[in-house]
């Protein structure tokens, strides 16, 4: 007997036309209904290229035609108009998944909590800035917002008069967080439609400008937040952030994964609280081993971007809401966000 279980299953062999990633993780499958030995899947597409319900729905039936005993197989596509690409200021339809005034959006990513991935995005947007460039920071943690914290502001943000979100400004940059919007004590309690919305309504309907760098600071994990971001957004690749021990770097691995899964460039690593310098002695401590970066990037096949120290200093910037390298470019934190944001420069544009 053939389950909607085991029709869900071979669909998922059936790549999404120009992507790593199956149709049924892109939620395209609506609904499997099984009579006897005849399978009916409902399909919902938003496109405007024909050829791609044609790939899907001749991609299915193969893929269904491999079940033992199965009959007829009709595979049945909604296809729906995506939604109208956003306008420059010319009137020129911008590229697919483009932000107007925004030349490269970079995601720093983790695949657990508790590697310090917001400190890493708060320090790296603020190196960006140094290096001469026009910098965003947009916090998508939409559960755990803690870019306002970081950067000593509470302000509420303001709206223009045809209703985009005016973004605060500090150090330089413009920010962006669910933080400015809730108080302190304040739970985000949002269900899958609301998080989609909040994190589109952060990414199109904040009035960035002219930015040479948007950094978004993603929450940890492989969740919607991510999905959505990855389907609204043409990112110029992710940064992934881990701490040397093998309980991160396993989540680091699976993280890298879905972004590379999904073509999005995997820009390195970042090896946060790779080790701690004594301040009396000058003694190294590797408090959660060493080498855990270096052999990742090696099996991921992508660079070592960096590897941050566990630093008193940092960690009490962070809680005045002044990020280290903002206000003490001689720590070595500073020196080596600095030297991570050359490294991201120059390969970007290269």
């Amino acid at each position: 007997m053939i389950t909607p279980e085991q029709v869900r299953e071979k669909l998922s062999t059936v790549k999404y036309p120009g992507f790593n990633r199956d149709i049924v993780s892109f939620g395209l499958v609506k609904d499997v209904r099984v009579t006897g030995v005849d399978v009916v899947v409902q399909m919902s597409l938003a496109t405007n290229d024909a050829k791609i319900p044609q790939a899907i729905k001749e991609g299915s039936e193969a893929a269904l035609a491999q079940l033992a005993g199965v009959g007829q197989v009709t595979v049945r596509i909604d296809i729906q108009a995506p939604p109208q690409a956003p306008q420059a200021a010319s009137g020129a339809p911008m590229a697919a998944g483009a932000i107007e005034g925004i030349k490269r959006v970079i995601a720093v990513a983790s695949g657990k909590g508790g590697v310090g991935k917001s400190t890493v995005a708060a320090n790296l947007a603020v190196a960006l800035h140094q290096t001469g460039a026009a910098v965003g920071l947009c916090d998508c943690d939409l559960y755990g917002p803690s870019i306002g914290l970081m950067f000593g502001s509470g302000e509420r943000p303001m709206a223009t008069e045809d209703n985009r979100i005016i973004p605060i400004e500090r150090y330089g940059l413009r920010l962006m967080s669910m933080g400015f919007l809730l108080d302190d004590a304040a739970p985000a309690i949002l269900r899958g439609p609301m998080v989609t919305k909040y994190t589109q309504q952060f990414l199109r309907q904040v009035d960035w400008g002219q930015l040479d760098y948007l950094v978004l600071d993603l929450p940890p994990g492989t969740g919607d937040i991510q999905l959505t971001i990855v389907q609204t957004v043409a990112l110029a690749g992710v940064v992934i952030v881990t701490t040397p021990q093998e309980v991160a770097l396993i989540d680091a691995r699976k993280a890298a994964t879905m972004f590379q899964k999904v073509n999005v460039p995997v820009l390195g690593l970042i090896e946060n609280m790779s080790y701690f310098l004594s301040p009396s002695d000058g003694k190294r401590y590797d408090i959660f081993g060493s080498g855990g970066g270096e052999r990742e990037s090696a099996r991921l096949k992508v660079p070592l971007l960096g590897q941050i120290p566990i630093d008193i200093p940092t960690r009490e910037a962070g809680d005045r809401g002044q990020p280290v390298t903002s206000i003490d470019p001689t720590n070595p934190v500073s020196e080596a966000f600095v030297q991570i944001a050359r490294k991201l420069n120059d390969s970007l544009s290269a």
